[in-house]
């Protein structure tokens, strides 16, 4: 049985409902906003602060210039650190659903956990986050859609070296826009439930 599952996602790919609908069945603790108020809480700064930075890579330095020569880390570096403390204080408590945040690597020596990556084709994003948001255009959703993937790709590489949402960085990858949301949560618990068959 796992006791720890991870969920990344594209935007809009409803993975945060997805989540939320896994943790309910399991009657684990789900966390998403959660952990950067833990983390603003840890680190001494303001929650406002470490929403705005949330999952943006930080603009000082570039991806080759190494940030171990700086006597002082960056905010978002000091940030970074309270929150991958803030989580793997979670995975040791276990019973989780953590959504998003890098926690698939943080976490990846936890024994019992599952990392899954939910995406989705782009009509079924727009019409998800129209139901979400439905004030915003369109236009204007997919523009969030193709700066939100972006954000997070350079997040997940300039934190961990890794691809975000390359197959291998996971245990399991659903396309929510084929299978349906209902779907995603069905095969979820029961890769849960049967991890010892299935993985």
């Amino acid at each position: 049985m796992k006791k720890i599952i991870t969920i990344s996602r594209e935007f809009g790919a409803a993975g945060g409902e997805i989540g939320r609908r896994v943790a309910k069945a399991l009657d684990y603790d789900y966390f998403d906003k959660e952990i950067i108020f833990n983390a603003a809480s840890d680190s001494n700064v303001d929650a406002d602060s470490l929403i705005k930075w949330d999952e943006n890579v930080p603009t000082e330095f570039g991806f080759a210039q190494s940030l171990f020569d700086f006597y002082n880390k960056p905010l978002g570096e000091r940030l970074y650190a309270a929150q991958t403390k803030v989580i793997r204080e979670i995975g040791e408590k276990g019973n989780c659903v953590i959504l998003g945040r890098n926690a698939n690597h943080i976490l990846k020596e936890f024994d019992n956990s599952l990392h899954i990556f939910i995406s989705a084709d782009t009509v079924f994003r727009v019409q998800h986050i129209q139901t979400l948001l439905p004030d915003q255009s369109e236009h204007k959703i997919k523009e969030h859609i193709r700066a939100i993937d972006k954000q997070r790709k350079k997040f997940s590489m300039y934190y961990t070296g890794l691809q975000y949402g390359y197959a291998e960085n996971y245990d399991l990858c659903l396309k929510s826009s084929s299978l349906g949301i209902d779907r995603c949560v069905d095969l979820i618990l029961h890769v849960v439930s049967e991890s010892s068959a299935c993985l």
